[in-house]
């Protein structure tokens, strides 16, 4: 029976979606890579290319005319953060966990962007998010906690410590 059990978890590991965006991190979700749309695509192209102003025109004209898509906010949210607009990529993001609160990609996100605003506490607050959805280590977990070590890292040797 415990081999069985064992047989059953690591069949289970396996075949669990990877499930990565085309810009790596922040992308879980499984629309992400099967989401066809002409604009989606091309926003999801110039995320690969990091061209963040295009991102913001193609997403924003996808999200138009399709509201109800956490992965669109999410990379919406991520090219405001990239191109400096960290509000209205904070706006971006909530609106993305009101669609789905368990998005992996929008709390790595988040944390990333509250790590720019200087708040730390609620970059690691993401991160403990992060470590309840994850039933294993995930990469947004991985490169959140990445992110805040450099964080820390960085502000402790600004700091003279």
């Amino acid at each position: 029976m415990k081999h069985s059990l064992i047989a059953f978890v690591c069949s289970a590991v396996l075949a669990w979606p990877l499930g990565a965006s085309a810009a790596g991190g922040g992308g879980d979700e499984p629309s992400t890579l099967k989401n066809q749309d002409p604009e989606y695509v091309a926003a999801m192209d110039a995320v690969a290319h990091k061209d963040w102003q295009l991102v913001v025109d193609r997403m924003g004209s996808y999200i138009k005319r399709k509201p109800e898509d956490a992965n669109a906010w999410n990379e919406l949210g991520h090219a405001y953060r990239l191109t400096g607009r960290i509000d209205v990529a904070l706006d971006a993001y909530g609106k993305a966990l009101k669609i789905d609160p368990k998005h992996r990609g929008v709390h790595e996100y988040l944390g990333e962007a509250y790590l720019q605003k200087g708040d730390l506490p609620r970059a690691e607050e993401e991160l403990k998010v992060l470590d309840q959805l994850c039933f294993f280590p995930c990469e947004q977990y991985r490169d959140l906690k990445r992110s805040i070590g450099d964080y820390k890292k960085k502000t402790s040797a600004s700091s003279g410590s």
